[in-house]
């Protein structure tokens, strides 16, 4: 009988290829005890996923996640699509994930953030969701979305300017880093691309620039 559920490995993470026959609650049931079963093997790690195999809604994507996670020790810190460019710079961006957990200074949320729902944290933060219109999320160090930014995001909250904002879809209606402010666009761009942008301060502004090697490089921890 042909798995449902086929777990790979790449160098930045995993690929989990899901059988396009199968109905999405069975794959569920499947995935989490693939994922239960081999939990010894995979061990304690931060991990990157992709899917491949059949289409899947974003929503889709994040439970199973959430399955993930729930039935095994695995962090899975971003969802990668069909694109090597992006695969590159996310290898550096959970190479610098594993440096803000091994030094204890950052924490993750699963879950969408509501309009008039704040997360308050400490330290940096993974939110593996949406930060929806209305909903707020402030911050000592860096704030990583992995999901749609359309809310309000202050990061270095406490002062510092090399804070970064990072979302897979970036279209916030305030950004603060530190003291400075960016508002978004009182009329929204028509057929806006959603793509991974970060946003960083620099020379008494905030920029919003898509993600790719070469920002992450410019990226000061």
């Amino acid at each position: 009988m042909k798995e449902t559920v086929v777990i790979k490995g790449t160098k930045s993470g995993i690929i989990l290829v899901l059988s396009k026959d199968a109905d999405y609650e069975t794959l569920k049931k499947d995935v989490a005890e693939k994922f239960k079963k081999s939990s010894d093997f995979l061990g304690e790690a931060q991990k990157a996923i992709r899917f491949q195999g059949r289409p899947l809604t974003d929503d889709q994507k994040l439970e199973l996640v959430s399955v993930i996670q729930d039935n095994c020790r695995l962090s899975i810190v971003c969802i990668m699509e069909e694109d090597e460019k992006l695969e590159r710079a996310f290898q550096d961006s959970i190479a610098r994930s594993k440096s803000i957990a091994n030094g204890s200074s950052g924490q993750f949320f699963k879950g969408n953030l509501r309009s008039g729902q704040v997360l308050d944290a400490e330290t940096s933060i993974i939110i593996i969701g949406d930060v929806k219109a209305g909903a707020k999320v402030i911050s000592k160090g860096n704030v990583i979305i992995l999901g749609s930014l359309k809310g309000n995001v202050y990061a270095g909250a406490d002062g510092n300017r090399n804070a970064f904002v990072v979302a897979l879809d970036m279209d916030p209606m305030q950004i603060r880093i530190a003291d400075t402010i960016a508002r978004s666009p009182d009329k929204p761009k028509r057929n806006r691309t959603k793509e991974t942008k970060v946003a960083f301060f620099e020379d008494g502004n905030i920029y919003i620039e898509p993600l790719d090697r070469d920002v992450i490089s410019d990226i000061r921890l």
